[in-house]
């Protein structure tokens, strides 16, 4: 089923959750709506449910307007943070209650339940768990039993907030892994929410960053990666250096002779600018050796295949601005060859940023 989002507003009291908001998803997508808290994320998934009303805009299901249709009808399937699984019933009657609750001319033979309620079970993989009590389950297993109850009902539109938020991260990372591998089975029309980057990117067709109440930009998690919109977006994903910079005819000017080629701004007449770099991106160099900002190494912390080394960049000699501190990443193996202490003066160069420049970025923050 897709899901259309049209001018969606929401507000309580003076709060501003939702600005305006318009979202296109297409039927057997899974999309990620990904986010700081307070961003609107939640509350956009509550509406698009039915347990939320907007004060404008609408929501369409598969064309037809569904903004005043009760949460019933909308076949939608709702999957919390915190499991919301009854207690005092086994497995198999958690997953049955929505079989159970349909109305009389709809409701499925006890038989066809079993059969029904079973073969959820095998697809979550937890059959074996049918007469067991949720207190008798762990985090992971209770989620998968929270979606196996979503499903019975067998929902056109699949909602999940926060859905693995309260486990775990090494259960996490089992779980959405899982969760990727069975939307590619059922292709149910999905919906979660995330404040996880890693998360969102990892699981979902598409990513929706939003802030403040709005979308920054949505697109594939190799598209908002690779081409943020926004400095909110460059920054929300990941770790991230800042340099206040000028840009001049195509070049970033980020001090001390530090210049990288900037093309797409080749009309650009000495203007402000940020430029954002990933730790990996930075090159760090014995001052005798290298070319770049002249730094003390901090601390370094090596960690398996990575050396993550913190900088305190020196006044440079041109008088622009650093950042106080710089983090950079560097594979263990590279770090050991380069024989470098801490205390030492580095030096340290980008190779690559991404640049805003200050005109486009008046109104941004960055988390």
């Amino acid at each position: 089923m897709s899901i259309e989002v049209q001018r969606i507003s929401k507000r309580f009291g003076h709060f501003v959750a939702l600005d305006d908001v318009n979202l296109h998803i297409d039927s057997g997508e899974l999309v990620a709506l990904l986010g700081p808290s307070g961003c609107g994320k939640t509350t956009l998934l509550r509406i698009i449910a039915g347990l939320e009303s907007p004060d404008a805009g609408a929501i369409r299901f598969e064309g037809e307007d569904a903004t005043d249709r009760h949460v019933r009808e909308r076949n939608v399937g709702f999957v919390f943070q915190h499991y919301a699984l009854f207690r005092h019933m086994s497995v198999f009657d958690n997953v049955a209650f929505g079989l159970r609750m349909k109305p009389r001319g709809q409701r499925p033979s006890e038989r066809q339940i079993r059969d029904q309620v079973m073969s959820l079970l095998q697809l979550v993989q937890l059959d074996w768990l049918a007469d067991r009590y949720p207190a008798q389950l762990s985090g992971g297993q209770r989620q998968r039993i929270a979606l196996a109850r979503a499903l019975a009902v067998e929902p056109k539109v699949l909602l999940l907030d926060e859905p693995f938020g309260a486990l775990d991260a090494k259960v996490r990372k089992e779980l959405r892994r899982w969760l990727r591998r069975l939307h590619d089975e059922l292709h149910v029309t999905s919906i979660f929410v995330t404040h996880d980057q890693e998360e969102a990117l990892e699981v979902a067709d598409r990513v929706v960053l939003m802030n403040h109440g709005r979308i920054e930009q949505v697109g594939s998690p190799q598209q908002v990666w690779e081409q943020p919109a926004s400095p909110f977006v460059v920054g929300f994903l990941g770790d991230v250096n800042l340099f206040h910079g000028r840009v001049h005819e195509g070049l970033v000017h980020l001090g001390d002779g530090v210049t990288l080629d900037l093309p797409e701004h080749a009309d650009a007449r000495d203007a402000q600018a940020l430029a954002y770099v990933r730790p990996h991106e930075l090159d760090v160099a014995p001052l005798a050796d290298g070319t770049g900002l002249p730094a003390r190494l901090e601390r370094v912390l090596v960690v398996g295949p990575l050396a993550r080394l913190e900088l305190r960049p020196l006044a440079p000699a041109d008088g622009g601005a650093v950042p106080a501190v710089l983090e950079a990443h560097v594979p263990a193996e590279r770090w050991a060859a380069l024989g470098l202490r801490e205390g030492d003066t580095v030096r340290v160069a980008p190779r690559t940023a991404r640049v805003f420049l200050r005109a486009e970025t008046a109104a941004d923050t960055v988390a």
